[in-house]
C-alpha cells in the first residue's frame, strides 16, 4: 500500500509539463499525480473508482500451463526491442514451442510511459482469447500509432481496438477505467519487486533472467531446460 502510495503520490509539476509517467533510469518507477491522470480520457466517478478494491489483473499466458518450462516476457509497447522481437523472433518461439504446448508463455506489461500503459488496457478489453492477438496489431502497428499528441494516439489505440473487434462502448469503458489503471501499475509494481529487469525486452527462463536475445540463442536455451526436465 506505501509503494502505490509512492507510484500514485504528487508529480503536478511533471503532470503540467506532459510526462504523467517517467522512469527513474534502471530500475526506477513511473509516478503520476493519480490513477485518472494517466487516462486518455477523464471519467466523471475516477475519483470513486480507485477507492475501493483494486480489480484483479489477469496474467496472460498461452501454451501449456502444465509444462516443465515456463518462459516470462517483460515488455512495453512503446519499446522498439520489444516490436523487433515480436516481429523477428516470437513467430518461431510461437510456432515451434507456445503453440505445440511444450513451454508455458506469459506475458508481462512495463510501462515506462502513459502510451504503453493506454496499450494494455485497450490490449486488454477483448479479454484473454483477444489478448494476444490485439498485442501483435500494437506492435506491428507501433510506429503509426505511437505519433501525435495525446488525443491522436489514443484515438489511434482506439482505431486498433476497432480493428480487432471491439466496439466503441467497450473501448471506452476499458480506457477511463481508473481502478483498473491503478491495478495495472501495482501489478507492475509487484512484478518488479520479483524481478529486477534491467531492461525490455527481459525474459525469465524457468527463473532465470535473461536480456533480449535472438531465436537461436532463446531456442538453445529452452531446449536444455526441455531437455533438463526430461
Amino acid at each position: 500500500m506505501q509503494r502505490r502510495a509512492m507510484l500514485l503520490g504528487g508529480a503536478t509539476g511533471l503532470l503540467g509539463a506532459g510526462a504523467y509517467m517517467y522512469w527513474q533510469g534502471q530500475g526506477g518507477r513511473p509516478i503520476a499525480e493519480s490513477a485518472s491522470d494517466l487516462l486518455p480520457f477523464q471519467p466523471a466517478n475516477a475519483q470513486e473508482a480507485t477507492t475501493g478494491e483494486l480489480p484483479e489483473v489477469i496474467e496472460m499466458s498461452k501454451g501449456n500451463p502444465d509444462a516443465a518450462v515456463t518462459l516470462i516476457e517483460y515488455a512495453s509497447f512503446t519499446c522498439p526491442h520489444c516490436r523487433n522481437f515480436h516481429a523477428n523472433v516470437y513467430p518461431r518461439l510461437n510456432a515451434e514451442y507456445i503453440e505445440p504446448g511444450l513451454i508455458n508463455f506469459i506475458y508481462r506489461e512495463v510501462y515506462f510511459d502513459r502510451y504503453g500503459l493506454w496499450a494494455g488496457m485497450m490490449a486488454r478489453c477483448g479479454g484473454p482469447l483477444r489478448y494476444f492477438g490485439i498485442v501483435d496489431r500494437i506492435y506491428e502497428n507501433q510506429s503509426e500509432w505511437t505519433q501525435g499528441s495525446p488525443a491522436e494516439i489514443a484515438e489511434n489505440l482506439r482505431r486498433i481496438g476497432r480493428a480487432a473487434g471491439l466496439s466503441n462502448d467497450e473501448l471506452d469503458a476499458c480506457m477511463t477505467d481508473s481502478a483498473m489503471a491503478e491495478a495495472m501499475i501495482a501489478t507492475y509494481e509487484a512484478n518488479l519487486e520479483v524481478h529486477e529487469i534491467p531492461g525490455t525486452p527481459a525474459f525469465v527462463l524457468n527463473g532465470e533472467l535473461h536480456g533480449n536475445m535472438n531465436f537461436e540463442t532463446m531456442s538453445g536455451l529452452i531446449d536444455a531446460e526441455l531437455e533438463a526436465a526430461g
